[in-house]
């Protein structure tokens, strides 16, 4: 039997996370997604993720000083940021930065493990965004490393080169918990298989990031933020709405393969970008989004997933929207690693089947008689 797209199939099984699972929901390693958005961090969450237990407070503080001391970029990685174009969409200053640092900081080498890169690259992607940004926007070399403790603060205080606000840098935090995993998505099956071919870790993370940079995966709360960017005013939204859908159009940031019910991420993130755009006195875009999601509902029955209000969100803390896609890296990265970990713990090669849909058997003619 045959499933477009592998919709509903079965392809392993993992201990990491639950997803959809009637009266569980999205669980980290056993942890409902609600509670570590209320009461955790983004280091507990990627410590969880990685080493299977959340941090008492000594090993987190030693995981959060860990992180602090991989932020710093190698000469050569950074003489390639600089030569890659202005103009280059920051996933694939990602991608390219991970396998250059492949090369220098070869996975084996040193002992270094799966574990050693996860935590490398957790540190290390915002210091690459920040880097690409800061010298092709503003022409300044900077330095990778910050006073902020934490993910968030740092990559939010090297992008805008002051520290980071208290209310954003925590919002941002709590939106890199909610993306951090998310069971057999399509970044990180294509991990799995990469590493099923008992390939590298980081030719399993540049694979990844290429999955994610399409619009429908990671790429879709770029591509929300430019519908909600569109409207006026949520009068223009409701009107313009109607005609898309009756247009047929793909409205980005809606629905789930999986969630029917709702995304339980997408609540959570979309009263951050209320509290956001209240204390920045700027509800335009939040009020816009509440509208589209108001329209979306009446006419369609769909429910905004995480992307949608993330959008806004990321943008009321000063991300440019081609850096949205990139952020959901630096949390997804501790769920692929974790995953990359389990594939090889008890690994097959990944090899499914396909149904054939060519010509029938057919003799070969020589080049001569085909005229």
């Amino acid at each position: 039997m045959t499933s477009s797209g592998l919709n509903g199939v079965t392809a392993g099984s993992s201990g990491i996370s639950t997803v959809g699972q009637e009266d569980v929901g999205l669980t980290y390693r056993g942890y409902s997604i609600t509670d570590l958005a209320a009461n955790s961090t983004f280091e507990e969450v990627a410590y969880l993720l990685i080493y299977g237990k959340l941090p008492g407070q000594r090993e987190l503080d030693a995981y959060k000083k860990k992180l602090a001391g991989l932020r710093s970029l190698p000469d050569a990685l950074k003489t390639l940021l600089e030569a890659l174009p202005a103009a280059s969409h920051p996933m694939d200053v990602l991608r390219t930065g991970t396998s250059l640092l492949g090369t220098l900081e070869t996975e084996g080498q040193g002992g270094r493990t799966a574990v050693a890169i996860g935590d490398r690259l957790t540190a290390s992607f915002g210091s690459m965004l920040a880097y690409w940004y800061r010298f092709h926007s503003r022409n300044e070399r900077i330095e990778t490393e910050s006073d902020e403790e934490t993910v968030a603060g740092h990559f939010l205080s090297l992008m805008s080169g002051k520290p980071a606000d208290p209310l954003k840098r925590k919002a941002l935090d709590t939106t890199l918990i909610l993306y951090a995993e998310h069971e057999f998505n399509a970044s990180t099956f294509t991990a799995r298989v990469i590493t099923s071919t008992l390939s590298d870790t980081y030719s399993a993370i540049a694979g990844a990031i290429g999955a994610l940079r399409g619009p429908l995966h990671g790429g879709a709360n770029e591509a929300a933020m430019e519908l909600v960017s569109s409207f006026d005013s949520p009068q223009d939204a409701e009107k313009s709405m109607v005609h898309m859908l009756a247009a047929k159009r793909l409205i980005m940031g809606f629905g789930h393969r999986v969630y029917k019910n709702g995304d339980p991420r997408s609540p959570i993130v979309k009263q951050l970008a209320k509290e956001l755009s209240e204390a920045a006195d700027n509800t335009s875009y939040f009020d816009i989004s509440e509208k589209i999601e108001a329209v979306m509902m009446r006419e369609k029955g769909m429910h905004p997933n995480l992307d949608f209000y993330a959008a806004t969100a990321y943008h009321m803390c000063g991300i440019p929207t081609a850096m949205f896609t990139p952020v959901f890296v630096i949390a997804r990265t501790s769920g692929w690693i974790a995953h990359v970990i389990e594939q090889r713990a008890d690994n097959k090669l990944i090899r499914p089947l396909s149904d054939y849909t060519g010509p029938a058997a057919r003799p070969y003619v020589s080049v001569e008689e085909r005229g």
